[in-house]
């Protein structure tokens, strides 16, 4: 690969600290308010939040929309949001139910805590999915599942292990307009698929700034967590999706939605690309070190090709399946569908509900506790999927095309390649 220099239904609500307004409001009011019988008591899961920030505003109300569910407890390691989830909740049950935890293990230890929704950066993922595990709860977590194809892998076979029920955040895999395109490419509808077409944003760059006091009330060493420190400023704190230590851009926070879907319509849940090959642009006076643009192309062993690019608006991101008789593309924005031929949107009805309509996700991952069934997006299919992207911004830092072993899960006669399979993790969270 080669690198050059250069320089609705819901969004999320506000800062954290306004966010306990939004909760508070209808999103969060009771059943009975509402006018819906709730369960018996003895068939509730009892739910468990970890990090409520912004995510966790823009998720939780879809859980709580299932009266068979209630949220007993919420840990966060700033003082602020544990307030503002604790009124939030209260207010919702009319109760002063809701317990707060500023470390999440004291959560864990809880017996009568049945599952945890993990809504915290990235870096978080895997030790909080296999901690969790441990502790006997199934898990829904937020994308993407792992930092590094190791933890992806020590994840994925710690909850094959254990027989817990885990759903990833990928939930386009329930939104009806994906589910149609993966039908459509399923049905041989645009023939033999030859590319997969993923377009996220363009890479945002944070600003250097100095370092200060760590703010009152803010256990920044629990928010570091497994990766390694290093001294508090607000920028780093606030853009830690663009810092390779914490996130991996968009190539990762929105490819790994692309990818899952690829992965799911071409029924390679259980495999993955063979070469990766592309490019990137950065911008070298930023304090970020994630791309700024990129084009790759990720192969699979019978040329079938996902290609992934970085680059333009948020709001102009989609998803396009191509094949030798046409093509079928979902815009991520609008949720419209285009294709061709056009006689193939005649086969749907049309919806408003859009990529952030998680209710479908969540009511798959309940059946899942009640049944023990796999969810949608297990962790297996979770983990292929994220593969792809860290295999993609392995090469980009590299600057080189790989050769990748889907099985093994190792890149071939590249052994600078395969020592970023893993990264060093910070005690005491070090699980690999």
């Amino acid at each position: 690969m080669t690198s050059k220099t250069m320089l609705n239904r819901r969004r999320f609500l506000g800062s954290t600290a306004a966010g306990s307004l939004g909760f508070a409001a209808p999103l969060l009011l009771p059943a009975r308010v509402l006018g819906r019988q709730g369960a018996a008591p003895s068939e509730r899961i009892a739910l468990g939040v970890i990090g409520y920030g912004g995510r966790c505003a823009a998720m939780l109300p879809h859980f709580l929309d299932f009266d068979e569910l209630r949220c007993v407890a919420v840990s966060d390691c700033r003082a602020a949001r544990l307030t503002a989830a604790k009124q939030a909740l209260d207010a919702r049950y009319q109760d002063t139910g809701c317990a707060v935890y500023a470390d999440f293990r004291d959560l864990f230890r809880r017996r009568d805590i049945d599952a945890v929704l993990i809504a915290t950066g990235d870096r978080w993922h895997t030790p909080l999915s296999v901690l969790a595990a441990k502790a006997g709860k199934d898990i829904f977590c937020e994308k993407p599942v792992s930092m590094t194809i190791g933890e992806g892998r020590v994840l994925a076979d710690t909850m094959a292990s254990l027989g817990r029920v885990f759903q990833a955040g990928h939930q386009r895999r329930s939104v009806d307009s994906y589910r149609f395109q993966m039908e459509t490419v399923r049905n041989g509808r645009i023939g033999r698929v030859h590319t997969v077409v993923c377009q996220v944003w363009q890479g945002p760059t944070v600003a250097r700034d100095t370092a200060q006091p760590v703010p009152e009330g803010f256990d920044y060493d629990m928010w570091l967590g497994p990766v390694a420190w290093r001294r508090y400023s607000p920028a780093f704190v606030g853009g830690w999706n663009y810092f390779w230590d914490t996130g991996g851009g968009p190539l990762i926070g929105m490819g790994c939605h692309y990818t899952d879907l690829a992965q799911w319509a071409l029924q390679r849940d259980d495999t993955g690309p063979v070469a990766y090959e592309g490019s990137a642009t950065w911008d070298q006076e930023a304090y970020s070190d994630t791309p700024v643009t990129a084009d790759c192309t990720c192969t699979y062993a019978d040329d079938v090709k996902i290609v992934l690019r970085s680059s333009g608006a948020f709001q102009d991101r989609y998803i396009r399946f191509v094949g030798t008789e046409g093509w079928i593309q979902v815009d991520d924005q609008t949720n419209a569908i285009t294709a061709k031929p056009d006689s193939i949107l005649g086969d749907r009805a049309v919806s408003e509900r859009g990529w952030d309509e998680t209710g479908e996700h969540v009511r798959d991952w309940l059946d899942c506790i009640k049944s023990r069934e796999q969810p949608i997006c297990h962790p297996e299919s979770a983990h292929r999927a994220t593969v792809i992207c860290h295999a993609v911004n392995i090469g980009l830092r590299l600057g080189r095309g790989l050769k990748f072993d889907p099985q093994a899960e190792r890149f071939l006669d590249d052994d600078q390649a395969n020592a970023m399979l893993v990264r060093e993790q910070r005690a005491p969270w070090n699980l690999i």
